[in-house]
């Protein structure tokens, strides 16, 4: 005879995260790995005047790194947000660097200009942490630096701070070699 009060009890079956497997049958229940995390920093509305009036479209300003040392910019416009971030990506990832990374850190201080941006990137010791602000600390992490002081001297404009960062990783690459 059953007993009402306590129905049988089905064991739990897991079901996988829908985004954490592949949506093509053929790869079904294979991982898909990123390569790149991505971060978008900036999208803007921008406007070019034309015969007929203006033209709207989006910038989207795009930096990819892998926290190994690989990191890049990628800046693009669209005619629509979405499609401006793809190409923004796909410009990153054509224009990667490697940082040098020495004890989670860059091995020299170094002060870099780009335009009117200027960077002054210094290492830090073991436990200090990215005390950085805006685009140094994103560049920072998806670099994979885990200890690092930097400074924005001129221009608050994030396109020029960000290339700035970029060459100053590239030179630091340099002097390394």
């Amino acid at each position: 005879m059953k007993n009402p009060k306590n129905p049988p009890q089905l064991p739990e079956i897991e079901k996988p995260h829908p985004k954490s497997f592949s949506e093509n049958p053929k790869d079904r229940g294979r991982k898909i790995k990123k390569e790149f995390e991505e971060q978008v920093v900036q999208i803007d509305r921008v406007t070019r005047v034309v015969a007929g009036g203006k033209r709207l479209r989006f910038r989207a300003i795009v930096v990819i790194g892998n926290k190994l040392g690989k990191v890049g910019l990628g800046v693009a416009k669209a005619n629509d947000v979405v499609s401006a971030v793809a190409k923004a990506k796909n410009s990153a990832k054509k224009h990667l660097i490697s940082a040098p990374i020495k004890n989670d850190t860059i091995p020299h201080e170094i002060y870099q200009t780009y335009g009117s941006a200027k960077i002054l990137l210094k290492p830090a010791a073991p436990g200090t942490g990215i005390i950085a602000g805006g685009p140094v600390r994103i560049v920072a992490n998806l670099a994979g630096i885990k200890n690092i002081l930097g400074k924005i001297l001129g221009s608050s404009g994030k396109i020029n701070n960000l290339k700035a960062i970029i060459l100053a990783l590239t030179n630091l690459a340099k002097r390394e070699k």
